[in-house]
């Protein structure tokens, strides 16, 4: 098991986060587009190499992102259709993610058996998580549906006005 912890630079032009481990040590850097249409993200190792690659998807229903991980997978996310808890999938196994009734924490399953979970900070300069990963194989993936579900509370709470 490892915890990471993703953390939002405020000044800065278009999305970006740095990705740091337990002992403060960067792991991974993020970097969103600015002005492009769509939104892409890159996922980089602290070492410059490209880990994913995530695009949101212009037109759908409900948001979706196409993660292009570097060993060529491509992995859909896509939140779902939920009442009063946030739900996405993940097209990879039986990758399944709840959130909770705030949208401040979340737990990522694989069938019954729980990979992740990934918690906001309530009070933060810049949006601020930390992520307990059980299953490290999913580490990358893990890694990129957080900066997806960040985008996506940014968006609906732009779009809402707050």
């Amino acid at each position: 098991m490892s915890t990471l912890y993703m953390k939002q630079k405020v000044f800065s032009v278009g999305e970006k986060f740095t990705v740091t481990d337990e002992q403060g040590g960067v792991r991974y850097k993020v970097k969103g587009s600015v002005l492009k249409i769509p939104k892409e993200f890159r996922l980089q190792s602290v070492d410059g190499k490209l880990v994913a690659k995530m695009k949101k998807k212009i037109v759908a229903f409900f948001p979706t992102f196409y993660v292009d991980m570097a060993n060529g997978e491509t992995i859909v996310i896509k939140k779902q259709f939920s009442f009063l808890r946030p739900k996405y999938s993940i097209s990879i196994g039986d990758l399944q993610v709840n959130g909770d009734w705030w949208d401040m924490s979340f737990t990522v399953t694989n069938g019954k058996k729980q990979v992740a979970k990934i918690n906001k900070k309530w009070i933060s300069w810049g949006d601020s998580y930390a992520i307990q990963i059980r299953d490290t194989r999913y580490e990358d993936t893990i890694v990129a549906l957080v900066v997806a579900i960040d985008y996506v509370k940014a968006s609906e709470k732009q779009d809402s006005g707050e």
